[in-house]
């Protein structure tokens, strides 16, 4: 099994036409997962290798049956693009877009409670469960199926723990690149529930960085919750205050926010935090064993 996407997953891509959005999209093709339809107003009949565009989500859906949306379209438009995937009713929307404006956000978070739809981003990688399917931009070719479960605020950290644990022959159930702005959909608490509950993921890695409480408040769901085994890596021991690193959402203000309390956090409730990403494999390796 896996969370998110699997063999079910019949996606729909808003912002097909676009350079980046018909690139990522073959690739999610050619990888396995189910790609039926693209979105682009004002280019319905048209197609992507194949792959039928439409004008609105709405239409894509009714038409294809597609439940799983990936957004590819600028900043100002990309927030008006997930309401109108929660509006189709698409279970579950991956926005790769990054840039969107906090207030934008903060109107689709408000929305997305009232709704079934699970949003994963934005300023994100997305989702791959390794062998199965991908949705977004986590190449595929560094993924193993197995049995380790990863969620990370930084997508190019879910590279680098993604690869060091494939070298050393440890498959991942499922890699959640959860983006790193302050205002994003599924996060650390909501990623660890699906993964308990997940009969194939028998180890979690939780990548985070410094800025916000996302690990803090992941570290009081695991204490409560989680019963497998976490094994943790925080990014920025070494950034200054009140300078941000990266995302959006890792900057250290006051006191809070800094790595060394977020791994103090995780270690606290039997969390093993590495120091580096290859000691997080290494970790992870030990778990296993």
């Amino acid at each position: 099994m896996s969370i998110l996407v699997d063999d079910r997953t019949s996606l729909v891509v808003q912002g097909i036409t676009g350079n980046e959005g018909s690139f990522h999209t073959l690739r999610n093709r050619d990888y396995g997962t189910a790609v039926v339809a693209g979105v682009t107003p004002g280019k319905a009949g048209q197609d992507v290798d194949g792959i039928p565009v439409f004008d609105t989500v709405a239409r894509a859906v009714a038409e294809t049956g597609a439940n799983t949306s990936m957004i590819f379209v600028p900043p100002r438009f990309a927030a008006d693009a997930i309401l109108e995937a929660v509006d189709a009713g698409v279970a579950l929307v991956v926005c790769i877009t990054e840039g969107i404006p906090v207030r934008d956000m903060a109107t689709v978070h408000s929305s997305l409670k009232g709704s079934s739809t699970r949003l994963v981003g934005p300023n994100c990688p997305g989702v791959i469960s390794p062998g199965v399917a991908n949705v977004g931009i986590i190449p595929g070719e560094i993924c193993t199926p197995g049995s380790v479960g990863l969620v990370s605020r930084s997508g190019t950290l879910v590279y680098q723990i993604v690869h060091e644990l494939t070298q050393r022959g440890i498959g991942q159930s499922t890699c959640v690149g959860m983006g790193g702005d302050p205002v994003h959909g599924v996060g650390f608490v909501e990623a660890l529930e699906l993964f308990q509950a997940d009969p194939a993921t028998e180890v979690i890695v939780l990548t985070g960085e410094i800025g916000g409480d996302d690990e803090e408040r992941a570290a009081v769901s695991i204490e409560e919750h989680v019963t497998k085994p976490v094994v943790g890596y925080i990014a920025g021991f070494e950034a200054p205050p009140g300078k941000r690193m990266g995302h959006a959402g890792a900057i250290v203000t006051g006191s809070s926010g800094t790595a060394a309390a977020k791994a103090e956090a995780l270690e606290a409730v039997g969390v093993a935090v590495g120091r580096n990403p290859t000691q997080v494999a290494e970790l992870v390796e030990e778990r296993l064993r």
